[in-house]
């Protein structure tokens, strides 16, 4: 396969699908404050009508997996982005909460294969020296929609409504799934494929396995805690903390959406420089981690004149956890690089899932400011996750290889 043949029919049409995924992921972000004055949401109450696009997508992960190895990526991507526009539609029609939530959580079922389509196109067609590039090459334009999902959404709410949005992102998801389905290769799955049974016995063999355990917590916890802030609760806190009115919300977070692009693409970039000279990904993403959590204390305690550069970083690191998919199936083989990818994603979004939620619950918790929730309740809320990153960063040198080794022994 040619390079720009590569590009096009095995890397872009899943960046496509990928960038409508990351849209829909943050949209929440801008129309929060339309879904509280409709709904009369409490924080936790949004917290989790948001975070439930999460637990489907955390949920399917492992089945996801799967069928991604046995029907290969083209047939369940598009397949999975129907059903994600029907989701939309029915957040669009929907007259209560309990309506929007189930909708929301189908948005996030047919997200699901949005970035794992991706790494398993990319662990077939791609040499592996190059993987990390093009994984971070493919997260670029899905950064994308999280640049559409903040001043761009803005207007267009303010031009038809929250529900209107939502059927037109039905539309061009549904276009997204014609254009995977047609352009994408069609020789993307092994002919022979192994038993349902067998494969799902592989998974479980992927989760029990002491690579898993050693890095599954650090990039579930420092990617995922990522998604569910910035996803949601990057807004109101720049609304509670610094003060700002909703055009200029809006306006931050078009600026952290860019630091994001910016930030993947670099780092795929970086990583792929210093692999030649013998630097590993894994050792590129643990440089970068520090940063990241430079960043977040910043934002913890509430250094309000280096805030906007700390989420910034936040943003720009909050996600190096990709280049180490690529290592992580090269241990366990290209046959599973399905499994093995969807096994790490799993871990991500739970953590994902979790975090939403729980930074809600934990600002339920103070009282409300004057334009909001406490700042005060942000600070511990963040706080409380940032030190279990801490934590995930020290197990994974804890549990060296031969600590690990002596794990796998006592399973």
């Amino acid at each position: 396969m040619t390079r720009l043949r590569l590009v096009l029919s095995a890397l872009l049409p899943f960046a496509i699908g990928y960038f409508m995924s990351y849209l829909l992921r943050a949209v929440n972000a801008v129309v929060a404050p339309d879904l509280v004055a409709d709904l009369s949401l409490t924080p936790a109450e949004l917290g989790l009508l948001t975070a439930a696009y999460l637990g489907a997508f955390a949920l399917f992960q492992l089945p996801l997996g799967v069928l991604l190895d046995r029907y290969g990526p083209r047939k369940v991507q598009s397949a999975l982005l129907i059903v994600a526009a029907l989701g939309c539609v029915g957040f669009a029609l929907a007259p209560n909460f309990l309506v929007l939530f189930i909708a929301r959580a189908v948005v996030g079922l047919g997200f699901s294969a949005g970035l794992m389509a991706s790494y398993k196109s990319t662990a077939t067609w791609v040499p592996s020296e190059r993987r990390s590039l093009a994984n971070t090459a493919v997260m670029s334009v899905g950064a994308l929609g999280m640049v559409v999902a903040s001043e761009p959404t803005e207007f267009l709410v303010g031009l038809i409504g929250w529900r209107g949005s939502f059927a037109v992102f039905a539309a061009v998801i549904l276009l997204s799934a014609i254009l995977v389905f047609a352009a994408a290769p069609r020789a993307d799955t092994i002919r022979e494929a192994t038993p349902l049974k067998t494969q799902f016995g592989q998974m479980l063999a992927i989760l029990k396995s002491s690579t898993f355990w050693r890095i599954a917590p650090l990039l579930g916890l420092t990617s995922g805690v990522q998604i569910g802030i910035q996803t949601l609760w990057t807004g109101p806190w720049f609304r509670d903390v610094m003060g700002l009115s909703r055009e200029e919300v809006a306006r931050h977070l078009l600026y952290l959406a860019i630091a994001f692009m910016v930030g993947i693409l670099s780092v795929g970039v970086i990583a792929d420089r210093l692999g030649r000279r013998g630097i590993s990904p894994v050792q590129v993403m643990l440089g970068f981690n520090i940063f990241y959590f430079l960043a977040q204390v910043i934002i913890v305690f509430r250094i309000t004149s280096l805030a906007l550069p700390a989420w910034l970083v936040v943003a720009a690191f909050g996600q190096v956890a990709v280049l180490a998919y690529p290592w992580f199936e090269s241990h366990l083989g290209r046959e599973v690089a399905g499994r093995a990818n969807a096994a790490i994603n799993f871990t991500l979004f739970i953590c994902a899932f979790g975090s939403q939620y729980l930074v809600g619950l934990i600002i339920g918790l103070f009282p409300g400011s004057s334009t909001g929730y406490s700042p005060q309740g942000y600070s511990w809320a963040i706080g409380i996750f940032l030190v279990a990153q801490f934590v995930a960063y020290g197990w994974y040198f804890a549990a060296a290889p031969e600590r690990a080794a002596s794990l796998e022994k006592n399973r």
